[in-house]
């Protein structure tokens, strides 16, 4: 019995060290890319444009309009949260589609003159395997 006991901690010790070099050995995943970005008009009035800008798969440009963050009183939240309702929509659309987020960056562009116009950006960059 004391061989046997044995044998098969010997036996799973080396299917234990074998298999953790198999496991470091794999090659790694191949992904492809895909990328979105939102861009929110910061302008006074509500008069800029917003628009996010999706590549269709196909190399030409699906440029879909959200709100802007201003309206003709100043900030409005609605619009803010009607942006969020439609970058949260295209990300599980492209979740559905195999895609995951893998980072964001964001910017913000403003007048170096004092003016009240600008541009806030955001680019989603999201991945799959091939």
């Amino acid at each position: 019995m004391k061989n046997l006991t044995q044998t098969t901690l010997i036996i799973g010790a080396a299917v234990l060290i074998m298999a953790s070099i198999l496991a470091f050995n794999a090659p790694a995943p191949v992904y492809e890319y895909q990328t979105f970005t939102t861009i929110e008009s910061i302008v006074p009035g509500g008069l800029g444009r917003s628009r996010m800008l999706l590549d269709n798969g196909s190399g030409s440009l699906d440029e879909q309009k959200i709100k802007n963050l201003y309206s003709v009183v100043g900030i409005k939240m609605e619009n803010i949260f009607n942006n969020d309702l439609a970058v949260t929509e295209k990300l599980n659309e492209l979740s559905e589609n195999g895609w995951e987020l893998a980072f964001t960056n964001t910017g913000v562009q403003s007048p170096s003159d004092g003016g009240s116009n600008g541009i806030y950006c955001t680019r989603y960059i999201l991945r799959r395997v091939k």
